[in-house]
């Protein structure tokens, strides 16, 4: 943890403090920079707008083009609209029920995650949710790299991609150390810039490949049965991450927003960006074949100028989602299991991003990678999603102890067997039925860990 001041939570049933343990950090009065803990946030920084823009901003994931691009063959237009509706509005409501706990005691998902999982059984979690990010992160920044190259290529006739990505992720990591307080203002400032150039180039998307879409997409009878789902899955498999550690963010966000609003919050932020995203990479991939986003706009954009601002979206669309999705999770991750500063741990995440071998993922079959991708680790993520509601609504029924979250020899100490089990079972349903993995995990794992909690003695502990 930092160097932070420390405080003492106020000692209600709910913050008491266990004796002989040291209180847990807290945030509190001005909080620095790059000065973030693992303590509960007393010091909030985003209000509605800015929590608002801040999703908004960090939404923008290229993998929303190859997961529109996958789809292509399976649904048609209305089809692909109306699923990517639907994966938004699932999204909205998972990240209102999982972030609800860090919303009202300010505590991140390494801590949020002890009364489930126990303290050393968080690590399952932790690196379930890490993993993708670091892919993710690596995936990403090769993408904004290569928007950067082409600029640099077309308008200098310099083109060294390795150069690029080396300076664009060291650019990255830059930014990451300064923490949420950067975070803010880079996903509110760059708002208005992704909105505006995201319906530029959808527009000139239909401009270009309109005649050709509208006797493709719209006449081909599609499926609205088990693709259909899939395909839901699929662009709200992209954010299953996100649902996992929602209140790494929940917890900056000021008091006073019910849970109505903040579901729409979510839902509304994420929705314009996916949709737009999701639909040029469908639509392009089905008139072009291609899937590859630099090639999607290149093929879609013919004016030089107009080219060189849409690939300088794309790269700075990477650096918003990059450092809200992908720094912050394993950041914290590292945090907790190794003892580290905020700051190391996001330069460590940045240096382990190079390892993911990103240029391997970009490939003219990517789409379909991509798509395998984020169907098996969803299957990982809903059991863990599924868990930590069921702990906090049914287990805790919305009531915290933060004394014994932050106390390692306390209640909470090991392993809880409950949710390692119930994670499998989920794991296996998930599996089972892997173009419906999210989905097909919820139930089989949620019930089986409020079943286990609530008659199997090894459990009992952890219950209280």
């Amino acid at each position: 943890m930092s160097n932070s001041t420390r405080h003492t939570p106020a000692t209600t049933a709910t913050t008491a403090i266990p004796a002989g343990t040291a209180p847990p950090e807290a945030s509190s009065g001005h909080k620095a920079p790059g000065q973030e803990s693992l303590a509960p946030q007393q010091t909030r920084i985003m209000g509605r707008a800015s929590y608002f823009l801040a999703w908004f901003g960090g939404c923008v994931s290229i993998g929303t083009f190859a997961m529109g691009s996958s789809v292509v063959g399976t649904l048609n237009l209305i089809q692909a609209t109306v699923a990517i509706a639907i994966g938004c509005f699932v999204i909205g409501i998972a990240l209102a029920l999982n972030g609800a706990a860090g919303y009202k005691y300010g505590i991140p998902f390494m801590v949020q995650a002890r009364s489930a999982f126990g303290f050393a059984g968080t690590r399952l979690p932790g690196l379930v949710r890490a993993v993708p990010a670091i892919v993710w992160y690596g995936f990403q920044s090769w993408i904004g790299a290569g928007a950067l190259n082409m600029v640099s290529a077309t308008l200098f006739g310099f083109d060294n991609l390795v150069f690029y990505f080396i300076t664009f992720q060291l650019l990255q990591i830059a930014l990451s150390v300064m923490g949420f307080q950067g975070i803010k203002w880079l996903e509110n400032i760059g708002s208005a810039f992704i909105l505006a150039s995201l319906t530029y180039m959808f527009y000139a998307t239909v401009q270009r490949y309109g005649d050709e879409l509208s006797a493709n997409l719209l006449t081909m009878e599609g499926s609205w049965g088990l693709p259909f789902w899939g395909a839901t899955m699929l662009f709200l498999g992209i954010y299953s991450t996100m649902m996992l550690n929602v209140s790494d963010y929940a917890r900056e966000h000021k008091h006073g927003t019910g849970t109505s609003l903040l579901t729409t919050i979510y839902a509304m932020s994420i929705l314009p960006c996916t949709l737009f995203m999701g639909l040029i990479g469908f639509m392009v991939s089905e008139a072009t074949g291609t899937a590859d986003p630099i090639q999607v706009f290149t093929n879609a954009v013919d004016n030089t100028p107009l080219l060189m601002a849409t690939l300088l979206f794309i790269a700075f669309a990477q650096v918003t989602t990059n450092v809200l999705n992908n720094v912050v999770p394993p950041t914290y991750v590292l945090m907790d299991v190794f003892k580290m500063k905020f700051r190391t741990a996001t330069v460590l995440v940045g240096l382990l991003a190079f390892a993911t071998f990103p240029w391997k993922l970009v490939q003219p079959d990517s789409a379909d990678g991509l798509q395998l991708f984020v169907q098996t680790y969803s299957a990982f993520l809903g059991p863990i999603f599924a868990i930590l509601v069921v702990d906090y609504f049914l287990i805790r029924r919305r009531t915290l102890d933060l004394g014994k979250l932050y106390d390692e020899q306390g209640p909470y100490r090991g392993v809880n067997p409950a949710a390692l089990i119930a994670t499998v079972v989920g794991i296996v349903a998930a599996l089972t039925f892997s173009s419906v993995s999210w989905y097909a995990s919820l139930i089989p794992a949620g019930l089986t860990y409020l079943l286990l909690m609530k008659t199997w003695a090894p459990c009992q502990r952890f219950s209280h």
